[in-house]
This record gives C-alpha cells, structure tokens and sequence, in this order.
C-alpha cells in the first residue's frame, strides 16, 4: 500500500482492498472481472492452442482433428482419435493432466473477484 493512501498499489485486477476498506464502485468491480476473465480466456486460449500443436507434432492430426481432440481434453471430456504412437499417447496424457489444473485455474481466476466482493460485503474475516 502507498503511504499516503489506503488504495492498494499496482493493478487492479490483482490488488484487492482490505476488508477495512470501502467496497469498490460497481464501475471499478465490473472492470476487475472483466480483466479476469480476459485473463481466464486467454490462457484457456493458450492452452488450446498448445494442445492443438502438441497433436499435430506428436499424432501428425491435422488443424480440425488437432482441435477438436485439444477441446475435448479441455474440457475434461477425453479424446476422439486414438493416439497410436508412444510419443502421442505421453503427451496426450501430459495434456490431460495440465487440461485438468488448467482449468482449474482459469475458474480460479474467474471466481475470485466475485468471491471476494460477496467476502468483502458481509464482512467475513479469514
């Protein structure tokens, strides 16, 4: 924090203010979530496409097939084409298993500004 103010210092997003702290304006809070979302889609968008590539180069699938098998990883729904090589059943497995924290992660960041306003407006203390 700055000493000559109680606001937090540095972005926004990733400051949140004390529960001593007045709540932020509802034009301050919609920006937050919107930069977290922002944040959650581009890496959910990063992740597709680390996906996509690690299918091309280890399954030799092509752009659509790529897609759809990294989409479905994603969202925890499991793979269409079967992988046949050893190289692509690893990474498909590898993927699998970032898919799942990674989704984990993008509802983390989605979800905190919300949890933490609804915390902040009645008061709860850790």
């Amino acid at each position: 924090m700055n000493a000559t103010s109680s606001r937090p210092v540095g972005p926004a997003s990733f400051r949140y203010e004390h529960f001593t702290q007045p709540l932020l304006s509802k034009r301050a809070y919609r920006r937050r979530v919107l930069g977290h979302g922002g944040m959650a889609l581009a890496f959910l968008v990063f992740s597709l496409l680390l996906g996509m590539e690690g299918y091309r180069l280890t399954a030799g699938l092509c752009w659509t097939d790529a897609f759809l098998n990294a989409s479905m990883i994603l969202t925890g729904m499991g793979p269409v084409n079967p992988m046949v090589s050893k190289a692509a059943k690893i990474f498909s497995g590898c993927y699998a298993i970032y898919s799942g924290v990674g989704f984990l992660t993008a509802m983390a960041l989605l979800f905190a500004p919300i949890l933490h306003r609804f915390m902040h407006r009645f008061h709860v203390n850790n």
